[in-house]
């Protein structure tokens, strides 16, 4: 859309990175995945390792049980929760390293023709700026 109407722009997009903490709760949650992925396909039990082996012991039975099912859930649930902890929802644009819109202030993306008024508007005051000899 930005490029049909303005052949001269260079649009780039990058990922917002995270807050640290986040992301290191993210991995830590990935490791614990596999760590209950193993036992659940082992069958082992991690609780009994740490003597709290009668926690959960109906849980634990129905997932060795239920391998598969338990697996996979495990795995999605994981998932959901590293992405939410990761995810930031950002969407800024910076024109000329200017920042003139954020998702993080506005909380909303901004539609199509707000987009191209807000490209047109930086366009016409760089102009004007250069012509001015600014």
């Amino acid at each position: 859309m930005i490029q049909q109407r303005h052949p001269e722009i260079v649009v780039e997009g990058a990922g917002y990175p995270p807050p640290p903490t986040k992301k290191i709760l993210a991995q830590v949650v990935s490791v614990i995945k596999f760590l209950l992925l193993g036992c659940i396909i082992m069958g082992v039990n991690p609780l009994e390792h740490i003597g709290f082996g009668h926690i959960g012991a109906t849980f634990w039975a129905w997932m060795f049980t239920n391998k598969i099912y338990a697996a996979l859930m495990t795995f999605f649930l994981a998932n959901f929760i590293e992405n939410t902890l990761v995810s930031t929802g950002a969407f800024e644009i910076f024109f000329n390293d200017v920042p003139v819109w954020s998702k993080l202030q506005t909380g909303r993306v901004p539609s199509p023709p707000e987009l191209l008024q807000i490209i047109d508007n930086n366009l016409k005051l760089m102009r004007s700026e250069n012509d001015l000899g600014l």
